[in-house]
């Protein structure tokens, strides 16, 4: 049986994160491997207690400091990984790619999946911007194989990188909409008359932009944002400050059958992001078949939609118009076309790709 150790994810279930929603829903579903999973102690709460029969978790200190927690986590991972000796590492993102040629010295087999460029992310300093530059050079020569999420990031490299790569999506789940309301009422939302934004709070996903403009509309009633700050709050203070109509409500992270909840009853979603890699809220919205307003930029193109869903990046005033036309249309939900986003087929590709690399 084949085992697969994987870093640079902080761990699941239950923890916050595109990454970590990534590597839930495919290591449970690989068949006839062993998955040995790398996780960061500060993470893990009761929602973290879940055991998969085919996963086992390695759960190793790691601090909140930004720039140097995955450093810290992957270095003792990978140091833990030369002594237990997997068939395959699976290592997710560029930063933590760094460690890359330390497995390689000791003949270990690697693939990379690269989920977004970090470096271009504004929550990062220039130094650290510099480090993940350089870690994406090394990490991209060092892997055996790399798994791009994102098809036009990877058209971006050289030859000798679309050598050994492959475009692999990410996926989503068949949902049932949900007729609760109980934490609608908990939070004074009103089910059908709100806009929904569902991320971590940092700046890439630009919600600023989405409350000035909710600001300036006096059809939007609400502004529903779920998800909590990374590191500290300094963002989310400042998204506090902009709300100044008091129509913005933040649930925190938000997951299960109360994420699913605020999926089901809102009237348009919206995603403001200046920078992504492949927004998996995205798809999860789609499955809802929820109207959309989203950021016109190249991540979002990895799924059809029409020219009207989109507004210009960073625009409060390109977001308003899109905004102001959804809603002066009437409330129905919209079919998408996911078939290729499948996470049993997403999931078998991945593990296909590690094999690979195994042998």
């Amino acid at each position: 049986m084949m085992t697969i150790a994987v870093i640079g994810t902080r761990g699941f279930p239950g923890i916050q994160g595109g990454v970590e929603k990534h590597c839930e829903n495919i290591y449970p579903r690989m068949q006839g491997v062993k998955i040995r999973l790398y996780r960061r102690r500060p993470y893990l709460s009761e929602k973290s207690s879940h055991v998969y029969p085919n996963i086992e978790y390695v759960d190793l200190p790691s601090t909140r400091v930004p720039g140097f927690e995955a450093v810290w986590h992957t270095f003792l991972s990978v140091l833990h990984i030369i002594t237990h000796r997997p068939d395959v590492v699976h290592v997710h993102n560029i930063g933590p790619g760094m460690f890359i040629p330390l497995l390689k010295l000791f003949g270990i087999k690697v693939v990379m999946t690269y989920h977004s460029p970090n470096y271009e992310h504004a929550k990062w300093g220039p130094v650290t911007r510099r480090l993940l530059k350089w870690s994406e050079g090394i990490s991209l020569r060092g892997a055996d194989r790399v798994i791009f999420v994102n098809k036009f990031q990877r058209e971006k490299f050289p030859a000798r990188v679309l050598a050994k790569s492959v475009y692999i999506p990410n996926g989503i789940r068949h949902v049932s909409r949900s007729h609760e309301t109980m934490f609608l009422e908990h939070y004074g939302i009103s089910p059908g008359r709100y806009l929904l934004a569902v991320g971590r709070l940092t700046p890439e996903k630009g919600f600023e932009y989405l409350i000035q403009a909710a600001s300036q509309l006096p059809e939007v009633e609400q502004v529903v944002i779920a998800g909590a700050s990374d590191h500290d709050n300094t963002y989310f203070e400042q998204l506090k400050r902009l709300d100044t109509g008091h129509k913005v409500i933040f649930t925190g992270y938000t997951y299960g059958e109360d994420l699913c909840e605020l999926y089901s009853h809102a009237r348009l979603y919206v995603l403001s992001s200046v920078n992504e890699g492949f927004p998996l809220v995205l798809l999860e919205a789609m499955s809802y078949k929820l109207p959309l307003a989203v950021s016109d930029i190249p991540a979002t193109h990895l799924v059809e939609l029409p020219q009207a869903d989109y507004f210009t990046v960073a625009s409060v005033d390109s977001m308003r118009a899109t905004i102001t036309a959804k809603l002066a249309q009437p409330s129905a939900p919209v079919d998408y076309d996911l078939s290729q986003f499948d996470w049993n087929a997403i999931a078998a590709t991945t593990q296909q790709v590690l094999a690979s690399a195994a042998r």
